[in-house]
């Protein structure tokens, strides 16, 4: 009997290392919950590698995509359609920038992060226009905290 309770304790120990990739939804928003107009929400979002982003037209007149330069080295990038859901595995480490084609200007960005953020100077660097400059800089703010122990 104590024979088959380890070999159960075995068993399961092996399940769970084989776990599913998660599936993260963000919402593509008119208004955020925090008020703000032409958002994804959450706009930050930490996965790790074989994990799936779903990009949900909440609103209609969304769209996410790749900001170019905004990717690790070799990731493919990607374009949804306006007012289309779409769903994005992402297989390689690294930060992602993505954007609302129709509200980029208007500050509607994200940051992905998967696993370590090897790329994360690069991603800083690509110039970006209007509100979207702003929001990313506080996205990257927002990263860097949670890297940050507290004391």
């Amino acid at each position: 009997m104590h024979k088959a309770s380890l070999l159960a304790g075995a068993a399961m120990l092996t399940m769970t290392s084989f776990a599913a990739a998660a599936e993260i939804e963000v919402k593509m928003l008119n208004k955020g919950s925090d008020g703000r107009m032409m958002v994804f929400e959450p706009a930050l979002v930490k996965i790790e590698p074989g994990d799936t982003v779903k990009f949900v037209a909440a609103d209609k007149g969304h769209s996410a995509e790749t900001v170019k330069g905004m990717l690790p080295d070799g990731a493919a990038p990607f374009v949804g359609k306006t007012s289309e859901d779409i769903s994005v595995k992402f297989d390689q480490a690294g930060v992602y920038g993505v954007k609302c084609l129709p509200h980029y200007a208007m500050g509607m960005v994200a940051v992905i992060v998967v696993g370590a953020p090897t790329n994360i100077d690069q991603a800083k660097a690509v110039p970006q226009v209007g509100k979207a400059k702003q929001m990313f800089a506080t996205l990257f703010e927002k990263l860097e905290a949670a890297k940050t122990p507290s004391k």
